[in-house]
């Protein structure tokens, strides 16, 4: 199953919410709303810095996390991020020299 790093940035009204049902609260959401897409919550981490949280799920397909991604932002109490996280067999495959690239450097 794909796995995807999601960044999060809280709005002032995310931090209320935050506030006031506390860190846990917001995990079992995330834990719950991968599962109802079929995903499953591998990590969640509060940071400081530009972002506020960092969640690390397998989300069944690039629609599913598209959707759940749709779906956080339109609330407007935070702000996100999706990364696609790519395995070292998947590098190795792209590296491989039966995937053929032709590209052309700018200038060249």
């Amino acid at each position: 199953m794909p796995k995807y790093l999601v960044e999060a940035t809280y709005t002032s009204e995310g931090v209320q919410g935050l506030i006031k049902a506390g860190g846990s609260a917001r995990r079992k959401v995330v834990e719950d709303t991968c599962a109802a897409v079929g995903g499953k919550l591998e990590a969640f981490y509060f940071v400081f810095g530009d972002r506020d949280a960092v969640i690390i799920a397998d989300i069944p397909s690039n629609e599913a996390a598209a959707a759940l991604s749709m779906a956080v932002n339109a609330t407007g109490a935070l702000r996100t991020r999706t990364t696609p996280l790519l395995t070292l067999e998947e590098i190795d495959a792209a590296a491989k020299d039966e995937i053929h690239v032709h590209y052309r450097a700018p200038g060249t």
